[in-house]
Formats: structure tokens, C-alpha cells, sequence
């Protein structure tokens, strides 16, 4: 499942300036290459690959949703983050999670950007799987799959007072995907029930499968190669007028598409998705003086998103917590969002003397129109139940519980979302730089068109967000650069946060423990919904936008020669972030059984199911220290060197959440009663120690012909793996709580395998030993180990190109260039099946990466 990927922008920390002229701004940061992966565009597109950030290329088997933070979120359980150190902030941009290497938002005045006289060029890239290495798991030859790229631009003069700039791009991915999927195995794809119509549902979910490999017997997991086909579109132009001696005009539009037929490993597993992307800005610049300068822009986006299930499965998902891969699409397919952006602001900039100031305000439309789902085709949830495994279950289609959303959840939300800020950067002395800034960023209410939700939550009108930072050079020749800053920051309410409303009344989540396949909707009046118990979306009504308190110092001295070094501790409070409480869940009630079937029976409220209530209450905590050192020229040679390492801790959700989907479900605790004590521990990204290393090596001008005009670059990454809890797997009796809410864990009863990482598939199932573990019993509210106590293998990787540019006619140059990427071929192993009741507890069966390629391009230049 892969596509364009919506990057949420963040905001990042606020960094003082070095005082000019007096000391040199220093150039970028090594360790903040490690963060390119979040610092695309704001389209991420399928394929692409940061190699001089140490990035691997992605396995294609790792499944994410294509909207939201999931590019952030995705990215991060792949390579974890970067402690970054920023140099600068500005205050026009949206800035929140930089300590993590997210990127700034884009600015919304056009700068300057078209050179004078004409240039052009022509690129061609190639990637084949006939130079393609096997993945970890994957049997026999590497099946054919190809990647072409190619583009076209030209800028230049166009008339009196203009220049511009257009490009064109495609990029078409065709062939086989490779991975693993767990399924049941051969003695089990026999259904087991009675009744022709129960039967015949079992052997349908059971035809979804791959079959095992014979020569294999007893394993579950099967290497699979399966066909996508993407195409990728960019066009995009420019044009700078002048229009006279003060003022002057710049017009920018990009569009994007991408089609994408995506791989099946089994039936119906991703969705086929069309995304297209209009991005369009017209900025007016007046210079008042040499000193004064001011812009005004307005600007339309537009992100259009169809997201549907494969032909071969548009029924219910099916899923078994993991303990073999579920069937069918995310529960959230299908969805059909336009979301349409209207941008305008100003801005001053002016320097007096010793101080330079900027100032402005923003004004945006924000409109999101669409049809998003939770359950609308039905979510069907097989677990050990009954007395029976859940592949007996799944054999006598027996699930245990069975959802569905019935209703229009199509709406049009629309908000006003207004920015003010102001900076100012004052040269107090000869050594020493004070920059103070302001940003307010009021999030007020939305309301949807048609008034089908009322949203119960107030404007969060005072966000005010102060920045200061101070900079100062010491006068002894050594001593350097000593930087400090503070920065409070904003986030935002995503519309899938308070969209999730659209899924009450008059929508209904109905929600059935221990139904009967042949009819889960039995003895439900469908025609009086209104009378019938449903689940409910409630949002807090004091909901506010999540902030963080940001700091860091750092402090550069200065070196013999041309060496630099920048040591620093970057650290922050996140406060408000979003989280879900599931509550009115069920609880042990005299007279009852405590079985699934009676789940809905002994819920406090009778009136209502499940309920889902959104809060600010998640916290989150961060510290970081890095080292970076940057090696001078000698003889063709340049290299950086970046160490970092860094503790992250929250309460169950990140900066990154949403609460939409999945996402809610990675802050549910066991018990209702316990949230916060339940969930305290490491962040889904926290990597203790990284190392990113880069060396390149440039051919003497001097040199012999046949070398002159080559170049070398290597780039080695070292991290630690980001952490994993152990689950149950399941709620019913004898694996968990019977609460009606999954997301239990387990009591662990040799406490010395805590803390372990899981490293190599050889090792993996003696490290994590089921015979450590038990399951919890139904009157227990939770088990005892916590949350993010295993980390899985740690990444390595190194990627390494050569290229050589030939000069042609005049200034037109020919540059070709090889690129590997994994270069050794080192497997980033996904972590083990971490759910106890699932048969392949403790194994890993899947890498998170590629094996190694080449890619060729070839760029003219002229």
C-alpha cells in the first residue's frame, strides 16, 4: 500500500541568528540530514529515497495510510528521528515537532527564484530488479519489477520584465512487490461448520490466502509476490514580472497526480487509490526602500484523495489482533476527501541600523468535503474465544465480535484559521544577537455546511506563542559560538480529529459480540435505528490545539583550519497532545458471565455501546544531545561525522496524532479506570543512540584525463530499533479482560527478558520466549508488564554513488550517475509477532526494507 502522502506541516523550535557580520553563519548541520526523509515536499511520492540521509529503500509490504501524519508516523517506525538543532525560525511558518526533525511549513510569499538567461534540462532514471538483490525472506530470484523516471525544464526570459520557469516530470512503477504474510496453514483451510451459509463464508475468508509453501510444512509465513502498478505525474510552472522599479509580481502553480493499482498479497489488502494536488500562490513585492520591503499573497490548494477497495475483496475487513493477516482493507476504506485550502496574507520586512524586523498576518479557508467511513463495510474480529483457537473459529465462522457503521457520513466542514506574528532581531553589541518573536495562532471552532454535526468545543483563541533567543560570540580566539533559545509552539485540530463526529447519530456504529455470520444485524431494526444502542464519537469540550515548550543551548567553538564542530542539547514539553478514551466498556457484573456475548449486557450506560471520547491528555517528554563534526577539504576528500542520542517518553500518542482510525488505538490502555498509569512509557520512536557518517571524494582538476569530473559518496547510518509492546492478542475469556476493547498486554513472569532487543530472526523466538509470559484473567483489570519494554533490531545501513559530469558545447554538460541504495544488503528487520495467543509469537517475519538496488539517471544540462 503505498501513494502520495499528505505531510502535515509542524512547527519547529525557535533559534537565535549568529550576530552578523561578526561571526559566520555555520552551514547545515549534519545530524539534520538524518530528518530529509520528513523534509520532502509536501507530496511525498512512492519510491523516492533521501540516500544522503542514510535512508533505506522502503519494503513495499509495509502497509500505511495515505492521508494525515501517516508519512511522519511511517517514516519514524522505519528510521526513528533526529535530534535537531535548528539555526534559525521564522516566524511565517508553522513550526511544531522540529526537536524531531519534522519540517518547518511551507512559507506562503514566493520568494525569489528564477535566474537570468536561458537553462534547461533533461533527466532519465532507471531502476531494474535484474540488478536487484533478494530481501531477507524472499526464496529463489527476484521477481521483475522496474522504475522509470524522467523530466523535462526550461527557465528564461519569456517577455519584457518576465522570467520563468516551467518542469514536467512522470514517474512509472511497474512489476512485483515481494513479502511475507502470516496464513493459516494447509490442515486448517478445511471450514469446520455445519451450516451450507456459515460454510461457505469460512471457506471464502480462507480462499483469501496465499498458499503455504508445501516444501515448507508447518510454517505460517509465506513469501509473496504480487503485481502494482503506479503512475506519478508532476507539471509546474512559474513566471517573475517585473513591474517597474519598485514592485513586481511572481506567479507559481504545481499540480500532482498519482494512480496507483495497488498489490495484493492477499485478497483485498490495499486499497487502489487516484490522489491529485493543485498548489497555486500569486505573490505581489513592493520595495518601499532599501530597508523596507512588502509582500502580498494569496494562494488556493487543493488535495483530492480516493482511496477504494480492491475488486477482489469489497467486503468486511477481517482481522484476527494480528495473529495472522487480516483480510481486506483498513476499516477506514473507503474514503473521498477534497480538501480545499484559500491563502492570504502580508508581510513587512525592515532593516534600521542595528535591528531588523518582520512582520504579518495570514488568513486561510480551510474547507473539507468528503466521505470518510469506520466500519461502513464491517469489521469482523476472530480471536481465541469460545473455548476454541481462533483459527477454529475462523474455520466454524464464529467471530467474536462484528462491527458496522451504518449512514451518511459525507460532510463539509469549514474553518477560518487566522496567524499574526511579528520578529525581531536586534544586535545588542558587536558579539552578541538577541532575536524575540510572537506568533498568534488562534484555532477557532469549525462548523459543517449542512449543520449535520454540531461541534461541541469553544474557539481556542489564545495561543499565544513567544520565541527569544539569544546568540553570542566570545572574544577569545577559541571559545566560539554560545547559542540559547526557548520557543513555545502550536500544533493544530486536524479535521480527521473532529471529523470523527460524523459517525454519530445520524450515523450509527452498531456494534454485536459474538454474532452470527449468516445474519450480524439480526433482531436489529434497521428502520428504527433511532431506538437502537450505537457506539458514539464525543470530543471533549474544552478540546485545544496540542503545544510544546522547546529549548536548546549549543555551542560551536571555533577550530584550527577549516574543521567544525557543534555540540548541543535540544530538548521539550509536549502538553495537550490528542488521545482517546474508550469508555462505558464492560465490567464484571454478579449474575453475569463475563463471556464476549454478554459484553454489551454489562456496560455502565445500557443506552449506548462503545464510546470514544477525545481529550488533551497525552504529555510528552523529550532530551536530546548531539555531536556533530564536520572534516575540511583535503586532497578531493569532505566528510561529516553526527552523533546523537536522545530519550523519548509520552503517555500513550505523540505529537503526531490524530485520532483518527488505527491511530486512536495506539493510546488505549487496559483498563478505563488506569489511562495514564497504563500507558506512560517509551515513544514509538525513541532511539537512545545514531550515528550518521558521510564521505565523498571529488577527482583532482589536475589530474589525469580519465579520472577529471569523477565524484564518490558514501553514507553509513547506525540506530538503535524503536521499541514494541507485548499484547494478549485478544479479550476474551483466558486472554484478556472481556472489557469489549482489545489492546491488553500480558503479565510477565521472568522479568529478566525485559528491556531486550530482538534482533535476528535466528535469535528472536529464544529472546522472547512465550514461557515468559502469561495471560491475564478475566477480573484483572490489566497485566503487568508495560508499554514500549522490547525494541526490535537496530538499522544499518549504507548507500554509495559515483558519478562524472562531461562537459559539451559550450555551457551544456552531461552528468550520469550510479546509486545504490543498501548497498550490503543489510535487512532492517520489522519487530516479531508481539501478540502471545498468535502462533508465530516472537518470530520475525518480515524486513521493513529492500533489498539492494541500483539506480541510473542521466541528467543534460544546458
Amino acid at each position: 500500500m503505498a501513494g502520495i502522502l499528505r505531510i502535515v506541516a509542524l512547527p519547529l523550535l525557535c533559534f537565535a541568528q549568529e550576530p552578523p557580520p561578526a561571526a559566520p553563519k555555520p552551514p547545515a548541520a549534519p545530524a539534520e540530514a538524518a530528518a530529509a526523509p520528513a523534509q520532502r515536499t509536501t507530496i511525498n511520492l512512492l519510491g523516492q529515497t533521501v540516500a544522503g540521509s542514510g535512508e533505506s529503500r522502503r519494503n513495499e509490504n509495509v502497509q500505511f495510510n495515505l492521508i494525515d501524519t501517516a508519512t511522519m508516523k511511517e517514516l519514524m517506525v522505519r528510521l526513528g528521528t533526529s535530534a535537531t538543532i535548528h539555526s534559525e525560525s521564522k516566524a511565517d511558518r508553522s513550526y511544531f515537532g522540529g526537536e524531531f526533525g519534522a519540517r518547518a511549513g511551507t512559507p506562503l510569499h514566493l520568494p525569489g527564484g528564477v535566474g537570468r538567461g536561458w537553462h534547461g534540462a533533461l533527466s532519465f532514471g532507471h531502476l531494474n530488479s535484474l540488478l536487484s538483490a533478494r530481501t531477507f525472506f524472499q526464496p529463489g530470484s527476484v521477481k521483475p519489477a522496474r522504475e522509470n523516471d524522467a523530466g523535462v525544464s526550461l527557465s528564461g526570459p519569456f517577455w519584457r520584465g518576465a522570467r520563468g520557469a516551467f518542469d514536467l516530470s512522470r514517474q512509472a512503477i511497474r512489476g512485483n512487490v515481494n513479502g511475507n504474510v502470516i496464513v493459516p496453514l494447509l490442515n486448517e483451510r478445511i471450514p469446520l461448520a455445519t451450516s451450507p451459509r456459515l460454510r461457505a463464508i469460512a471457506q471464502r475468508y480462507l480462499d483469501a490466502y496465499p498458499l503455504p509453501d508445501p516444501s515448507r510444512p508447518g510454517l505460517r509465513a509465506v513469501n509473496v509476490n504480487a503485481l502494482q502498478q503506479i503512475d506519478t505525474y508532476n507539471a509546474g510552472g512559474r513566471i517573475d514580472q517585473s513591474l517597474g522599479a519598485r514592485d513586481s509580481l511572481r506567479l507559481r502553480y504545481q499540480f500532482t497526480s498519482q494512480q496507483i493499482e495497488a498489490f495484493q498479497f492477499v485478497q483485498g489488502q490495499n486499497p487502489d487509490t487516484s490522489t491529485r494536488n493543485h498548489s497555486s500562490r500569486v505573490t505581489w513585492v513592493r520595495t518601499h526602500s532599501a530597508a523596507t520591503t512588502f509582500d502580498f499573497t494569496a494562494g488556493f490548494d487543493r488535495l483530492g484523495s480516493l482511496l477504494q477497495p480492491d475488486q477482489s475483496w469489497p467486503d468486511a475487513n477481517v482481522g484476527f489482533n494480528n495473529a495472522i493477516t487480516s483480510i481486506g482493507p483498513s476499516p477506514i476504506i473507503p474514503i473521498d476527501r477534497a480538501q480545499n485550502s484559500f491563502r492570504a496574507g502580508w508581510q513587512v520586512r525592515q532593516l534600521r541600523g542595528n535591528r531588523q524586523w518582520s512582520g504579518g498576518a495570514e488568513l486561510t479557508r480551510l474547507q473539507v468535503n468528503g466521505l470518510e467511513q469506520d466500519g461502513s463495510r464491517g469489521i469482523v474480529t476472530f480471536t481465541n474465544d469460545f473455548g476454541r483457537s481462533f483459527i477454529d473459529n475462523l474455520r466454524l465462522a464464529t467471530p467474536s465480535q462484528f462491527v458496522r457503521a451504518i449512514g451518511s457520513t459525507i460532510r463539509g466542514y469549514r474553518q477560518w484559521l487566522p496567524i499574526l506574528f511579528l520578529d525581531d532581531q536586534w544586535k545588542m553589541t558587536a558579539n552578541t544577537t538577541v532575536n524575540l518573536g510572537v506568533r498568534y495562532e488562534p484555532v477557532p471552532a469549525p462548523t459543517e455546511a449542512n449543520a449535520l454535526d454540531k461541534l461541541p468545543y469553544p474557539c481556542d483563541c489564545n495561543n499565544f506563542a513567544p520565541r527569544v533567543g539569544v546568540a553570542h560570540r566570545f572574544g577569545k580566539q577559541r571559545a566560539g559560538v554560545l547559542r540559547v533559545a526557548y520557543g513555545l509552539h502550536y500544533g493544530t485540530v486536524f479535521a480527521t480529529t473532529y471529523g470523527q463526529t460524523r459517525l454519530n447519530p445520524p450515523s450509527y456504529r452498531l456494534v454485536i459480540n459474538a454474532p452470527n455470520l449468516d445474519d450480524p444485524l439480526a433482531g436489529i431494526d434497521l428502520h428504527n435505528l433511532g431506538a437502537v444502542r450505537s457506539g458514539r464519537f464525543l470530543i471533549s469540550p474544552n478540546l485545544v490545539a496540542p503545544y510544546s515548550h522547546q529549548y536548546n543551548l549549543s555551542w560551536e567553538p571555533k577550530l584550527p583550519g577549516n574543521w567544525k564542530l557543534q555540540t548541543g542539547y535540544v530538548g521539550s514539553r509536549g502538553v495537550k497532545l490528542f488521545q482517546m478514551w474508550f469508555e462505558n466498556r464492560a465490567h464484571p457484573v454478579p449474575g453475569i458471565a463475563q463471556t464476549s456475548a454478554t459484553i454489551n449486557q454489562r456496560r455502565a450506560d445500557p443506552g449506548v455501546l462503545e464510546v470514544f471520547r477525545i481529550h488533551n491528555s497525552s504529555r510528552a517528554w523529550f532530551n536530546a544531545g548531539r555531536v556533530s563534526l564536520i572534516l575540511p577539504r583535503w586532497r578531493g576528500f569532505s566528510g561529516d561525522v553526527a552523533y546523537w542520542f536522545n530519550n523519548s517518553l509520552d503517555l500513550g500518542n505523540d505529537y503526531t496524532a490524530t485520532m483518527g482510525g488505527a491511530d486512536a488505538r495506539l493510546g488505549r490502555s487496559q483498563s478505563e479506570a488506569m489511562v495514564h498509569a497504563d500507558l506512560k512509557g517509551l515513544s514509538a520512536f525513541d532511539q537512545p543512540h545514531a550515528l550518521l557518517s558521510r564521505i565523498a571524494w571529488q577527482a583532482p582538476r589536475a589530474g589525469r584525463r580519465l579520472l577529471r569530473n569523477w565524484s564518490l559518496q558514501g553514507v553509513v547510518l547506525v540506530k538503535n530499533g524503536t521499541p514494541f509492546s507485548v499484547e494478549s492478542g485478544g479479550d476474551a475469556p483466558g486472554v484478556g479482560n472481556v472489557d469489549g476493547q482489545g489492546g491488553d498486554r500480558v503479565h510477565v513472569v521472568d522479568p529478566g527478558v525485559l528491556g531486550r532487543t530482538i534482533s535476528h530472526p535466528d535469535l528472536a523466538s529464544q529472546l522472547l520466549p512465550v514461557s515468559a509470559f502469561r495471560f491475564m484473567q478475566p477480573t484483572e483489570a490489566r497485566g503487568n508488564i508495560g508499554r514500549n519494554t522490547f525494541r526490535r533490531a537496530r538499522i544499518g545501513n549504507v548507500n554509495a554513488s559515483v558519478s562524472r559530469s562531461f562537459a559539451m558545447h559550450g555551457e551544456t554538460r552531461l552528468m550520469v550517475r550510479a546509486e545504490s541504495v543498501n548497498f550490503f544488503n543489510t535487512p532492517q528487520f520489522a519487530e516479531p509477532t508481539k501478540e502471545l495467543l498468535a502462533p508465530t509469537f516472537g518470530r520475525i517475519t518480515n524486513t521493513l526494507n529492500e533489498g539492494r538496488t541500483f539506480r541510473f539517471t542521466a541528467r543534460l544540462e544546458f
